[in-house]
């Protein structure tokens, strides 16, 4: 069996897919957002988890799952650039019937069969135009699409995700961009713009990296909420 680096492992999450959910944090990511919350797992770390110790943790948690499709949510960092491991912990969380979700920006390899085997993806879209996707991640957008791609061809259900931040992305032209962008995706089932928030500084500090946003301050919720409601009433 292949081990995983996992980072943590948050048993009672209610905001990375339906229901209650046991959110497991992978290490490991090629992008550098600039608003980036979890610095701390940039880097792939030591390989501490079994696919076992995640079905048995999964498992003591089943009860909980039952309502509302509640199920393991794998986040991150990148979860795709451990695609063996996953595989391998979402064959043994099949065989339990548990719902899977996958948190990702795409960024990984050998994620087809993977694919399978997922139930939801949460889609975080960093920036639709190449050049905006480049200064906001320090990345190329094309494994992006090319994992968007691949979920279109095996009809993958897909919430749609993006951080707004003010100053970047808080106007109407970026939500009337982002708005022709996912009309172009089928089988989207919910839009989630998630505000921006600096409650990550302290993160970088302690890491000893400069924070690439300093000064912006957080996004103002109602004006997100505004932002979320309008593009949900163009994409309906």
């Amino acid at each position: 069996m292949t081990k995983g680096s996992v980072d943590s492992i948050e048993s009672f999450g209610l905001i990375d897919g339906p229901g209650i959910r046991m959110v497991v944090f992978l290490n490991g990511c090629k992008l550098r957002c600039r608003y980036c919350h979890n610095p701390e797992m940039w880097l792939k770390k030591e390989d501490n988890y079994l696919p076992e110790d995640i079905l048995k943790k999964a498992i003591k948690l089943k009860p909980y799952f039952k309502k509302n499709n509640g199920g393991v949510t794998f986040s991150g960092g990148e979860p795709l650039l451990q695609s063996q491991f996953l595989l391998e912990t979402c064959k043994l969380l099949k065989k339990e019937q548990i719902n899977i979700t996958l948190d990702t920006a795409g960024v990984g390899n050998d994620y087809d069969e993977l694919l399978d085997y997922i139930d939801l993806v949460l889609f975080d879209i960093k920036a639709v135009k190449p050049d905006e996707y480049k200064k906001i991640t320090n990345y190329d957008i094309q494994k992006s699409l090319e994992f968007l791609n691949k979920c279109q061809e095996k009809n993958k259900k897909l919430w749609i995700r993006q951080v707004i931040v003010p100053g970047i992305n808080d106007n109407e032209e970026s939500i009337y961009e982002l708005n022709k962008f996912i009309k172009t995706i089928k089988n989207v089932k919910k839009i989630e713009l998630l505000p921006y928030h600096t409650m990550a500084i302290n993160k970088y500090e302690k890491l000893n990296i400069e924070y690439p946003l300093s000064g912006v301050p957080d996004m103002d919720i109602d004006k997100c909420k505004q932002l979320e409601e309008i593009i949900t009433k163009k994409i309906s």
